[in-house]
Order: C-alpha cells, then sequence, then structure tokens
C-alpha cells in the first residue's frame, strides 16, 4: 500500500492530524513517502499550495495537487484522509443550481457514497438523497454522540419523517445547520424552525446559514436577515459569499464587522440578551412559540 502524505495550506479543525498530515514545506525528519497530496481549499491559498507542490518535489516524485480551489470533482470520501476522523461525508454535489454556489458545477448534481461512521456530516445536500440513503444515515447516526450537520439542511425538502428521525436523535444533536440562502427560502426556514421547536429542539441546537454579500445585498438588509433568523428561534451564521476566483482573504471591513456580529455564537447570545428587545430572554430559554415577523433594533 502507497503511503502518502497529505500537505495542507492552512491548518484548522477539520484537517487531520495524524503523522502523515503536513502543513508547511518538508525537512530532514521527513519520512519517505510514496505520494504527495497537496490539498488547497481557498483560491487565495493557490499560490501556497503550488509553491507546497515544488518543495515537495525534491523528497518526492510523485506530487500531486488539487482541492476545492482547483475544481476537484470530488471522488469517493476516505474517512480522515483530507479531513480529521469524526467528519464524514455521503454524498456529493447537489440538484440544485444556486448562482452562488459552486458545488454543481464542480461535483455534480448529487451521488451517493459509501457511509461511514461519524457525528459530524459534511453533505452539500443530504436531503436530496435517496429516502434509502437518508435512511441509512440516519441508522448510523443513531451509534453517534456529539451530532452535527454541518452543510445545511435544505428545508424545502425537509419533510415529517425526516423531522421524526431528527427528533429520535435530539439527545445526540449538538446542532445543526439549516440554510437560508434566499428571501424565497424564509417561509420553508421557519416552518422548518417551528417543527423542530414541536420535536423538543432549544433554539441552541437549530442554526442557520445566512447567505450575505452576494449579488446586491447590503450590510442593512443582511442584518436584518440575521436578525429574522435569530428572533424566529434559531442562531444565525453569517455566510460571506466568495467568489469562484477570490484572490483576496479578507473582507471588506462592513462585511467583516457584521461577519463578526452573526458567526460567534456566545457573542451573539451575549449581545442580544443585553441589547436586545423584551422578547429576547424567551427566546434564550428555548421556549420559544415562533411568531410571525418581528422588527427589532441594535
Amino acid at each position: 500500500m502507497a503511503v502518502i502524505a497529505r500537505v495542507f495550506t492552512t491548518k484548522s479543525k477539520y484537517t487531520p492530524d495524524d503523522d502523515l498530515a503536513f502543513f508547511d514545506v518538508p525537512d530532514m525528519f521527513t519520512p519517505r513517502v510514496d505520494e504527495v497530496h497537496v490539498s488547497c481549499l481557498f483560491t487565495w491559498d493557490k499560490p501556497r499550495a503550488e509553491e507546497l507542490a515544488k518543495q515537495w518535489g525534491a523528497v518526492c516524485d510523485d506530487v500531486r495537487i488539487g482541492g476545492p480551489a482547483f475544481g476537484a470533482h470530488g471522488g469517493e470520501f476516505e474517512p480522515g484522509k483530507y479531513v480529521r476522523v469524526g467528519y464524514v461525508q455521503t454524498s456529493r454535489g447537489c440538484p440544485r443550481r444556486c448562482d452562488f454556489c459552486l458545488v454543481p458545477p464542480r461535483e455534480g448534481r448529487i451521488r451517493e457514497l459509501e457511509i461511514h461512521d461519524g457525528p459530524w456530516i459534511m453533505d452539500n445536500n443530504l436531503l436530496a438523497c435517496s429516502r434509502e440513503h437518508q435512511e441509512k444515515v440516519f441508522d448510523m447516526l443513531e451509534g453517534q454522540r456529539g451530532i452535527k450537520f454541518l452543510g445545511g439542511l435544505d428545508t424545502h425538502r425537509l419533510k415529517k419523517w425526516q423531522l421524526d428521525r431528527l427528533a429520535i436523535l435530539r439527545k445526540r444533536i449538538s446542532f445543526l445547520y439549516l440554510a437560508y440562502d434566499d428571501e424565497r427560502d424564509k417561509d420553508s426556514v421557519r416552518d422548518a424552525i417551528v417543527s423542530l421547536y414541536e420535536r423538543g429542539f432549544k433554539q441552541s441546537q437549530i442554526w442557520c446559514f445566512v447567505l450575505v454579500g452576494f449579488g446586491e445585498d447590503t450590510t442593512e438588509e443582511a442584518e436584518k436577515r440575521c436578525e429574522w433568523v435569530f428572533v424566529n428561534g434559531a442562531v444565525p451564521f453569517a455566510s460571506y459569499y466568495r467568489g469562484p476566483n477570490e484572490e483576496n482573504p479578507r473582507k471588506p471591513k462592513d462585511w467583516s464587522e457584521l461577519t463578526k456580529r452573526w458567526t460567534y455564537t456566545p457573542v451573539i447570545f451575549s449581545r442580544l440578551k443585553r441589547e436586545g428587545p423584551h422578547h429576547h430572554p424567551r427566546i434564550l430559554r428555548g421556549n420559544l412559540a415562533v411568531e410571525e415577523e418581528v422588527k427589532i433594533c441594535l
């Protein structure tokens, strides 16, 4: 079996932490390997990935470079290879063709993969898979703890049977993400939050990606969407849009300030508890009767 070194441009909580995962150029202590795979996630890291590939070429003849930044199609998922053990991907692709999303052009519509054990689900659109596949994923998760659905559940596809399966797992779920990418998602997101509350979920378990900064979006409008998510019983996570050829890792100052306010959960709760209107304490206790849209001022 080939010995493969995986080289990453940046280190994060997602990257592997075994002895064959590297984050810099080789040195005198680098073991002999048969292959080197340089993985790049963000387009602004491509120059560093190319430099790492060049440097690793001095110690290995077979150096390959890839990852999402280089338009990788994505093959079968191998636990622990390019993401840390515990993170699993049971499908690739997405049938929706949203203007802002690079998943369909890169990975195709939807492909179901072998299901491996792990509590942290990274699928782009798990709910677009066949019911048989989803049921198998839920079955696997019944043996896990600290479950996280990290891909942003497509609320347009969320049905009663899926909600009932989530309810069975509720005490094992740390949190799940919903996806609020477009104003057309508002009704389905609100319905999903209501349904999750009815099944015993608390606000701290219901997170929601809120796409910001795409197209003609403004910080004022993005702020309103994040507030709306919070008032309606979920925890917003402002997800700033990055274009396919983005070279600058820094956000514009106004967008950076907005995402700081709406991405770090303890800050969101403490700030809105301190500054928010009278109904926020009910939300923080997790017993909110989800209401119609409420205007709040910070």
